[in-house]
């Protein structure tokens, strides 16, 4: 059901944008005509500043168009972040519980060890998932090399049957696991002592005097995804601001089209200006339409401001966009751009925090990816929408993120060639 509501979510995006664009046309058609006559008369006498800006909004207009025209880069746009907003939303998206992929190997036949396999396989619970087509630890073995199997739950023939001298069954279940799958394992066997301990409690009467209990912290109800969707955000502003200048200007340098601009009284900050409005444009077009599938499709909760949000995500693609126009501008052709570009993106990418926590790093690591430029946008945006916090609360990433912003464009002016 969830797939067939992205493919109606995505079929209504693109024929509500095919219906505005030929409104649009339609609308500026008549509108040219009905001006056909106004346009014999001279112009309005422009300040220079005036024609700055409208030379920037000229430009502004063109890279929009050029993308929106272009399949290639409206599918790395729009619908590349998509796929991995899918991805990991079906990773994590219903993934509220701890759950094993095991098999049970019973080599009892008495009827306390035919219950506990009988609880096992119900479907009331949903820690335990086991695969009733394995009978043998052979079987199991090669399944757990493979890791299609976390562990294996073998039962020995004296397990549930009643010891001499007793009237209660008794048994130990041996959890076998190979070293892939340690961790796994470890947990698995606390949670099948913690199931015994209960068994343990009905069968005999025994005091604990020591105790423990969990509550919850979590008062917003916050699922793992939400905390996930920053970092793909982060994922799609890193491929939006780098990649699209950094593809687009070798190809208009091949095509001379910057060396006949250079010619013009056109300047490097009005041509950066229109561009860094385009791609802010895109970049939040983009983000927007991830939000839209992920609340749709995946539940996404956000206790921040939205407005709040934008901006900061706006500030955020403004910096990163400054690398792609250092290395476009900067690169005479795509083979030189293409390297440098994997050398900066990959590092940001893997250790900034956006397919997986930071936490996960070792420290010294952590110390050094706190000030890569990507790291300070995804963990201000999880702040903002998973903790509500303000301007004020995000003081240290905002700080950081300007730094990089002065250091990226002074870089961008100062190796930006026109041919």
């Amino acid at each position: 059901m969830k797939s067939l509501a992205v493919i109606v979510y995505i079929v209504l995006a693109v024929v509500i944008l095919r219906f505005g664009m030929r409104l649009y046309s339609r609308f500026r058609r008549s509108r040219l005509t009905a001006t056909s006559a106004e346009s014999k008369m001279p112009p309005r006498k422009l300040t220079p500043w005036q024609r700055k800006i409208f030379t920037v909004w000229v430009f502004f207009i063109v890279s929009l168009k050029r993308v929106f025209r272009d399949r290639v880069a409206l599918f790395f746009t729009f619908l590349f972040p998509l796929i991995f907003l899918f991805v990991f939303g079906g990773i994590f998206g219903n993934n509220t519980s701890v759950s094993f992929h095991v098999a049970v190997i019973n080599h009892s036949g008495s009827p306390f060890a035919s219950q506990f396999i009988g609880q096992l396989e119900s479907t009331k619970q949903k820690v335990f998932q086991v695969d009733t087509t394995i009978t043998t630890l052979a079987q199991a073995n090669d399944k757990m090399s493979r890791g299609e199997l976390d562990a294996a739950i073998e039962l020995p023939a004296s397990f549930g049957a009643e010891s001499p001298g007793l009237t209660y069954p008794s048994g130990q279940a041996i959890v076998h696991y190979t070293e892939n799958d340690q961790q796994a394992a470890q947990t698995l066997t606390s949670v099948l002592q913690a199931e015994f301990q209960g068994i343990n409690a009905k069968l005999v009467k025994t005091v604990t005097p020591f105790t423990v209990t969990s509550t919850q912290t979590n008062t917003l109800s916050l699922s793992q995804f939400d905390y996930t969707f920053t970092g793909l955000l982060g994922f799609a502003i890193l491929g939006t601001g780098i990649f699209g200048p950094m593809n687009v200007f070798p190809e208009l340098k091949k095509m001379g089209i910057l060396r006949r601009l250079h010619t013009t009284p056109l300047r490097v900050w009005q041509y950066f200006l229109s561009t860094m409005m385009g791609y802010a444009v895109l970049g939040l077009l983009s983000l927007a339409l991830m939000f839209v599938a992920a609340i749709a499709v995946f539940h996404l909760k956000v206790v921040g401001n939205y407005f709040g949000l934008a901006a900061f995500l706006t500030f955020g693609i403004v910096m990163i966009l400054g690398i792609g126009l250092a290395l476009g501008g900067w690169a005479k052709n795509e083979r030189q751009a293409a390297p440098l570009g994997n050398i900066i993106v990959f590092p940001m990418m893997f250790l900034s925090g956006t397919f997986f926590p930071r936490y996960l790093m070792p420290h010294w690591l952590q110390g050094i990816t706190t000030y890569m430029p990507l790291t300070p946008v995804i963990d201000g945006a999880r702040l903002i929408a998973t903790e509500a916090k303000s301007f004020a609360g995000i003081g240290e990433q905002l700080i950081i993120m300007a730094v990089w912003t002065v250091i990226i464009y002074i870089i961008a002016f100062r190796v930006f060639r026109w041919e």
